[in-house]
């Protein structure tokens, strides 16, 4: 073979550390910052799956809802990696994080989310969460929150606060119930037709809600054996959450918090409950905006999330 053989060897190693996750590398095939790394590390003896890019100093933690995954970030990521390193878990029990077998609940996942950061280096971090995201980010502020930078929570509630209880009796909202056996046996191959009642209805305008493409692989990550049951544990979980809430929002957050959310959705009840847990506030409400801000208004969202972090 022609060529310098340190050349070869370096190739090789290249080769080795990327496909290992150990570097990204753009298309070039030179290092960049910016370009996602998928990867996965063991906390108490579960394999959690990652997205990251970026190198800080600062970190970014940004925590998905139910029927999406880690995913959903992809698209401000490298954005976000411009300036700090991003790290990007799926949930524990969904995507392609092993399913533990207990745990499935807000405050046990933001507790090994902590673990999982920490165990990468991470000392302190600004954390961001939507939908069930929002309520394991949360706790992890409230748990953790000397090491709890700044939080941002998108578009959903906080069960026990304030408020809540409104929401999570609302009939409209039927799905928070909507778990067990038969609803198992019920959506059993027909996932894309249940998730689309999410991705359709909780949007202010379906036509400017989930692009097909993330619609086709968030319904097949959770066809996959276990994971419908593992995503309900979340829902089936909110009324211990509740308890927890309760206890934790005790003492108000002090970091800064940014409260986002839609105008058709729940960007109005969040702001207002998050003005009872926390001190420093800052509300935004989106106009024509459903649930799905960040697919829904995409420029807006990230634009208020990278100004406020």
């Amino acid at each position: 073979m022609r060529g310098n053989s340190h050349d070869f060897a370096r190739i090789v190693v290249l080769i080795l550390l990327s496909i290992a996750g150990g570097i990204s590398t753009s298309a070039s095939g030179n290092p960049d910052d910016k370009a996602i790394s998928s990867r996965a590390a063991e906390v108490d003896g579960v394999q959690l799956h990652y997205l990251t890019a970026g190198q800080g100093p600062a970190v970014v933690i940004l925590l998905h809802g139910y029927a999406e995954t880690s995913r959903m970030w992809r698209p401000i990521i490298p954005q976000l990696a411009e300036r700090f390193k991003v790290i990007a878990p799926d949930l524990p029990g969904i995507g392609d994080s092993a399913i533990p077998a207990v745990g499935l609940d807000m405050k046990s996942a933001a507790t090994s989310i902590h673990t999982f950061v920490r165990k990468l280096g991470v000392e302190k971090a600004r954390v961001v969460g939507h939908d069930i995201g929002l309520m394991v980010a949360y706790a992890y502020a409230a748990q953790f929150p000397a090491e709890t930078e700044k939080l941002i929570v998108m578009d959903a509630f906080l069960p026990g606060v304030e408020g809540g209880d409104a929401v999570y009796n609302n009939p409209n909202l039927w799905h928070f119930r909507f778990h067990g056996p038969t609803p198992e046996a019920l959506v059993k191959g027909r996932e894309r037709m249940y998730f689309d009642y999410y991705w359709n209805d909780f949007a202010a305008d379906k036509d400017h809600s989930l692009p097909e493409a993330d619609r086709a692989a968030y319904a097949a990550a959770y066809a996959r054996p276990g994971r419908m049951k593992a995503g309900w544990a979340y829902f089936s979980s909110f009324p211990q959450t509740a308890k927890d809430f309760v206890q934790l929002s005790q003492t108000k957050l002090t970091m800064p918090v940014l409260s986002i959310g839609g105008e058709k959705s729940l960007g109005e009840v969040l702001g207002q409950q998050m003005k009872l847990v926390a001190t420093d506030v800052t509300v935004i409400v989106l106009k024509n905006a459903g649930h799905w801000i960040l697919e829904e208004k995409p420029e807006e969202t990230t634009k208020a999330l990278i100004n406020f972090l």
